[in-house]
């Protein structure tokens, strides 16, 4: 039986462009939400980053824009101004992610959009948020990640502060703006409400902080650098095998430690009362941990992997990217397919990370070239005859596909 999405009642006006709005509104058309992505004359410029496919398409704004209608408006106009405020009035959702102060300034902020419709949640995402002191300042996922913290606890422990690989600040963002979304939407359910909601990279990132910010609350001293050790368990890290390749333990209880020592041949461990219990071994760590990983180059990685998974000891090799797209869980769990396109044919996408019983995300559209849908939109949405659109394309307050698409490739 074929499981529907979740949110088909939903209809969002995405604003943003990069990454951090348009993942979280991917999210939720992934989930079912109509999502009409408004974009400038040049589009969002996210549309010409690299890496770039055989025909010219950017794979990075294939990965984060499918299942979204495209407009492109020229918001400096007060007609497309217009076409904003009535399509809003119908709308759930509003999300953007321009610098504070920009949605005013072009007359499509929360105070202006909620005049006509009290129940809209207006979602504004944004570096360090709608006030205090950092509200206008430029805002990078690196220079996030240093002024959150992040980068002092990443890396090795002699090293100097280390970049995670992803940007992790606009993901974080993203994912704390759907969940505000949706409570929004919950509770609009109840009230009839609708409300403003503040999402910063900065605040998102810092209330990630967890365990690290309790160990400062705590001790009163920033956490160090650990590198592939974890700073309360051990042994819990990678160690190099015979092979020169990584793998990754996790015996961090007196039962796993103990088993761990036994397939190492290194059984007098075990009850040496400097590694008795995990505080010992945390307090010892630079004496035992020597000894470990000179024991884990004499066999090799899948060795030792099998013997850890047949002990049930936590394990794993770390593997770069393409290793981890040839592995058999992925297609098990679905987390890769691909889409048709009509430039580049066939486009790759990632799958789902969550999966319901009785519905299901789904991958209704592919995403839209600049403009795609103009028409339509203003037509099924706005009830606008043809001599209306036309009269708008001419004036250039929409740009009809054809002429978003050169527009595009100018920018």
């Amino acid at each position: 039986m074929e499981r529907p999405p979740v949110l088909t009642k939903m209809r969002i006006l995405d604003f943003t462009r990069v990454l951090s709005g348009p993942f979280a509104t991917m999210m939720l058309a992934d989930l079912g939400a109509d999502v009409i992505k408004i974009e400038p004359p040049g589009g969002d410029e996210s549309r010409f980053w690299p890496p770039i496919l055989g025909n010219g398409t950017s794979a990075y704004f294939l990965a984060l824009n499918r299942n979204k209608r495209s407009i492109a408006l020229n918001l400096k106009s007060a007609r497309a101004r217009q076409i904003v405020r009535r399509l809003a009035a119908e709308a759930d959702v509003v999300v953007e992610n321009f610098t504070p102060g920009v949605a005013a300034k072009l007359e499509i902020d929360d105070a202006t959009l909620r005049e006509e419709n009290p129940g809209l949640i207006y979602c504004a995402i944004s570096g360090f948020g709608q006030d205090g002191p950092y509200r206008d300042k430029k805002a990078y996922d690196p220079i996030i990640q240093g002024m959150t913290g992040l980068m002092s606890i990443t890396g090795e422990r002699d090293g100097p502060p280390v970049k995670i690989g992803i940007p992790v600040t606009d993901l974080t963002a993203a994912s704390h703006a759907v969940t505000a979304i949706l409570a929004a939407y919950i509770a609009r359910l109840e009230s009839g409400k609708g409300q403003y909601i503040d999402v910063s990279l900065y605040d998102g990132v810092v209330s990630w902080l967890t365990i690290m910010a309790m160990d400062f609350f705590s001790s009163g001293q920033a956490p160090e650098r650990w590198g592939l050790d974890h700073i309360h368990r051990v042994p819990a890290r990678a160690f190099m095998a015979s092979d020169n390749r990584w793998v990754q333990v996790a015996a961090t209880s007196d039962v796993m430690y103990a088993k761990f020592c036994r397939l190492l041949d290194l059984e007098e461990l075990i009850d040496d009362p400097r590694f008795a219990t995990n505080n010992d071994r945390v307090k010892n760590r630079d004496l035992i941990m020597p000894i470990l990983e000179e024991r884990m180059q004499t066999r090799t990685s899948g060795e030792w992997l099998d013997l850890f998974e047949a002990a049930g000891i936590p394990c794993g090799p770390i593997l770069d990217i393409g290793e981890v797209f040839a592995a058999p869980h992925v297609a098990a769990r679905g987390m890769q397919f691909s889409m048709a396109h009509p430039v580049e044919q066939a486009i790759p996408q990632l799958g789902f990370p969550y999966k319901f019983s009785a519905s299901a995300p789904s991958a209704r559209m592919r995403p839209p070239l600049l403009g795609e849908h103009a028409e339509a939109i203003l037509s099924e949405e706005l009830q606008m005859d043809r001599a209306a659109i036309k009269g708008l394309m001419a004036d250039k307050v929409v740009l009809p596909p054809s002429e978003a698409l050169e527009a595009a490739k100018r920018t």
